[in-house]
């Protein structure tokens, strides 16, 4: 009986230290790898773009937070200015079907439309995989990976969470300053923040 109860408790003891299985990606490591397909049918592995910079960006078309910045230009801007530079950008939806944001393919690329988007393409990660293996926890929460695979940023967009589009002006935009950095070959200053918006609706 002391020996069984002794098995369990050093088994229990082991578990405790082995690493979680949705563990938060750390930065200054390799970046969790994936593989989807996005909206327009196009399978999207983070190996394949090797070589190349990649932002990944977790969003909700219905979050306040994502209208923040969809509805004043300024995601689509920093999409474009990133995108026309050579970077990779995804923009990945983790809502469940029938939750607060998900949507087909069809209905993504018409929100892609009207709003004018500029990523590299749109995953739906409905069954929460990509979003749980890199631990996204708000819409928008960013992270930048470097040319090698190396996370180098994880985080807000921006140091202003408040919800109104006014307060993007004079806002440190992280996503920006860290392409900066990585283009002319500097560290990054600010390399992890606190991600600020809705809940990811898994």
């Amino acid at each position: 009986m002391k020996l069984s109860l002794f098995a369990i408790l050093g088994a229990i003891g082991l578990a405790a230290c082995l690493p979680s299985a949705n563990a938060a990606p750390v930065v200054g490591e390799a970046a969790p790898e994936f593989k989807a397909v996005d909206t327009n049918g196009v399978e999207r592995s983070l190996r394949d773009f090797r070589g190349k910079n990649v932002v990944l960006e977790w969003s909700n078309h219905e979050c306040p937070f994502v209208v923040k910045h969809y509805g004043a230009g300024n995601m689509q801007k920093i999409q474009k200015e990133a995108t026309s530079g050579g970077t990779i950008w995804l923009t990945i939806v983790s809502s469940a079907e029938g939750k607060q944001g998900s949507v087909t393919s069809e209905e993504a690329n018409e929100i892609i439309e009207d709003v004018g988007a500029h990523a590299t393409a749109r995953i739906l990660d409905k069954s929460g995989e990509i979003g749980k293996l890199y631990d996204a926890k708000t819409t928008p929460h960013m992270f930048v990976i470097n040319k090698e695979g190396t996370l180098v940023y994880a985080g807000a967009i921006d140091s202003n969470s408040s919800f109104k589009s006014s307060s993007i002006e004079g806002a440190t935009n992280y996503i920006t300053a860290a392409l900066s950095s990585l283009e002319a070959g500097e560290p990054i200053k600010v390399a992890s923040t606190k991600p600020y918006g809705c809940g990811v609706k898994y």
